[in-house]
């Protein structure tokens, strides 16, 4: 991983620029949950604040994905940092009140999806294809550590400036990473031609037929959604599984296994990839669901931590294995619309989660709610293994035969 970015000086201006705005995200992020809270007083616009940022760009994401492969994945991009850093700004100077502060932070968050899905795009485009394991797994590190990082500077800067000028540090981010994104333009390969057929909405639905007729897209994404929307309930039930341990402070250092597990999983692949990209999905996704199954059975918070932080392993393993399938197996003018869709529908998963979690945990235990939640996971993998296994996929279709084959009367005989 390393080699590749000390000798891929495009893919390290990607890598860098996505980092860095990854970690703005989140330090920005903290900084609006705190104005929110004080400023209100309510969960509930806390609440309302995270699923604006969360849910909102599941609804638009076939369009966005539309629109990043109609103009070019490196414009918009580019396009994004900077009206995102704009929107930054606005937040910054105005703090509005929460309507419209939810308002502005679903666009931003629509056009940040519209990113995400061009700069997994492009990736292929920067390193040759026996390098995408590693690109993505050098990406994934970047970006996670980021968000690992912000709220621990969120917490630092706060004590000694205010709210304003936190998030002014990340629109800063923003324009820097835009500014870097243009590097990664001039020393890479030439832009891609823009995607001009038809009408904005014509492309999307023509993207949606197109993964929905694609058989291993549609397996990876049926899965994943199928995965997420039962281990999405974690989030939820290790604050309450805490309590039930009788260490309910002990929550915060539960729900940090998964990420330093996920940190851990990207250094690993970054030494080497074991498996071939779909057996490395379906590991993923049984490390995932096996270990909320066993965190049910954790009789210590030292116990459920250390099964959360190897689930966070699976984690990272779902997220390179499904990134490089689409890349290796998905046309490249629908690639941003695959990728869009994917992540939209995974965003619908957790939000699903989120609220059938809540009713089971009600009406059961969180020791309960992680065991139906593992169990469903696992049934979902297995589904999954078998839609992936070569024996479920179509025939390769036959090459048509060679016109001199059947007129030559020299080759006639030969076999």
């Amino acid at each position: 991983m390393w080699q590749l970015l000390r000798g891929n000086a495009p893919f390290r201006w990607l890598w860098v620029s996505r980092s860095v705005s990854f970690a703005g995200d989140s330090l920005s992020l903290v900084a609006l949950m705190v104005y929110v809270a004080s400023s209100t007083g309510e969960a509930l616009a806390v609440s309302l604040l995270l699923l604006a940022g969360d849910f909102a760009p599941a609804l638009f994401a076939p369009l966005t994905g539309a629109i990043s492969d109609r103009y070019g994945h490196r414009r918009v991009m580019i396009t994004c940092e900077f009206a995102q850093g704009a929107l930054v700004v606005l937040i910054a100077l105005w703090l509005p009140p929460l309507p419209v502060l939810l308002a502005l932070v679903g666009l931003r968050a629509v056009i940040g999806q519209l990113f995400q899905a061009a700069s997994r795009s492009v990736v292929p485009s920067l390193v040759p294809d026996r390098d995408l394991e590693r690109a993505n797994t050098a990406v994934g590190l970047g970006t996670n550590g980021g968000e690992a990082l912000g709220p621990l500077a969120a917490w630092a800067l706060l004590s000694v400036i205010d709210i304003r000028a936190v998030l002014l540090i990340d629109a800063a981010t923003f324009l820097a990473s835009g500014l870097v994104l243009t590097k990664a333009i001039r020393y890479g390969k030439a832009p891609e031609e823009p995607h001009t057929r038809g009408s904005l909405l014509s492309d999307t639905r023509e993207g949606l037929r197109y993964i929905l007729s694609h058989r291993l897209i549609r397996a990876v994404g049926l899965g994943f959604f199928a995965v997420v929307a039962f281990n999405g309930i974690d989030d939820v039930a290790l604050v309450f599984l805490a309590t039930d341990l009788g260490d309910p402070a002990s929550a915060g250092l539960l729900l940090a296994g998964p990420g330093i597990g996920l940190l851990a999983g990207y250094i690993l692949l970054a030494r080497r990839v074991p498996l071939q990209m779909g057996a490395l999905l379906v590991a993923g996704f049984a490390v995932s669901s096996a270990g909320n199954l066993l965190t049910g059975f954790a009789w210590a918070v030292g116990a459920a931590l250390a099964i959360q932080t190897i689930r966070g392993l699976g984690i990272a393993a779902m997220d390179v294995a499904s990134t490089t399938l689409i890349q290796r197996n998905v046309a490249p003018d629908v690639m941003g619309r695959t990728f869009a869709t994917l992540y939209g529908a995974i965003g619908v998963a957790a939000a699903l989660s989120y609220v059938a979690g809540g009713v089971l945990l009600d009406a059961t235990s969180a020791a309960t709610a992680f065991i139906i939640a593992g169990t469903g996971g696992l049934l979902a993998t297995l589904a999954t293994a078998i839609a992936l296994h070569p024996t479920h996929q179509p025939p390769p279709t036959p090459e048509p035969p060679n016109p001199k084959d059947q007129t030559d009367p020299e080759r006639k005989d030969k076999p």
